[in-house]
């Protein structure tokens, strides 16, 4: 393989795994030149190969995959298989802009809340890339399991809707003057180690179909609504003490709930994102009822 062909893989191998936003990115990146990356590329962008945002559309990149046979990796050879990169990628990236929102709150950095607000729209390109790959690959392959092939949507959409409670973190400390109460700090601090390993347990079941993992992720999700208990109770004495007759002071208190919620619901998800894995795995369709009622 020519080193012109090798440097076009890497550009498409990167688009496809890595998420970069611009062609800068892509060149500091691969330790190129942006010309060179423009030069590269121009011609996917031409023939639609190569999308807006960064996206590829998977069958014309399987035929030039195929042309650059002597270096297609086994990852690049399947359309399933690179979903699953995508979505691992996608949750390596949710997690950090989680750890970012959080790291935020914890050092009451709003440069900090404001870029995890900026990853968020990272989060959002990776969900549309999945989107647009699981229609490609049903359209490619016509023996394929839609209903199957669906999931995998849903398991980017679920991953999404973590991100936007990223989002509901970040903006406590955007929107508030007040930092929060070491007491209170505790709770959370607790509540969003829990999440972090929700969100793990339930990924790593569905991508390594290891949906045995669900007994210790239904432990953790006990876990976290006696946490959520225990953090609300101590924000309504804390409420009980304190003067309404402030607007900021009250708006803290609503936000501070915003925040608790957040990592309550980033629990429920990964429980349904486990659910999805059930379904994939094991083909144990999930129930109609909502989890609210079930219990």
């Amino acid at each position: 393989m020519s080193k012109k062909d090798k440097t076009l893989k890497d550009i498409l191998d990167l688009i496809l795994y890595e998420n970069p936003s611009t062609q800068d990115e892509i060149a500091e990146r691969l330790g190129i030149t942006r010309r060179y990356v423009t030069q590269l590329l121009q011609p996917l962008v031409k023939d639609g190969t190569v999308k807006r945002a960064y996206m590829i559309d998977l069958k014309s990149y399987e035929s030039i995959a195929q042309s650059l046979s002597d270096y297609v990796s086994p990852k690049t050879t399947t359309g399933n298989v690179l979903i699953n990169d995508m979505l691992a990628n996608m949750a390596r990236h949710v997690h950090s802009q989680l750890e970012t929102s959080f790291d935020a709150v914890l050092e009451y950095d709003v440069g900090m809340a404001k870029k995890a607000l900026e990853m968020d729209y990272a989060t959002n390109n990776m969900v549309e890339k999945v989107r647009t790959s699981v229609e490609t690959i049903v359209s490619i392959n016509k023996h394929s399991e839609i209903s199957k092939s669906m999931l995998y949507n849903e398991i980017a959409y679920d991953l999404e809707r973590i991100g936007d409670y990223c989002g509901h973190i970040a903006k406590f400390v955007i929107n508030e003057v007040y930092e929060i109460d070491d007491n209170v700090l505790k709770k959370l601090k607790k509540m969003y180690k829990t999440a972090q390993r929700m969100i793990r347990l339930s990924m790593t079941a569905f991508l390594e179909a290891d949906t045995d993992l669900k007994d210790d992720l239904m432990e953790l999700e006990d876990s976290i609504h006696i946490m959520q208990s225990k953090a609300i109770n101590l924000i309504a004495t804390q409420m009980a003490e304190s003067s309404f007759d402030e607007k900021e002071r009250s708006n803290y208190f609503i936000y501070l709930f915003r925040v608790i919620k957040a990592f309550e619901r980033m629990g429920d998800i990964s429980v349904e994102m486990m659910d999805v894995a059930i379904e994939f795995h094991d083909n144990i369709p999930r129930s109609t009822t909502p989890r609210s009622f079930r219990y």
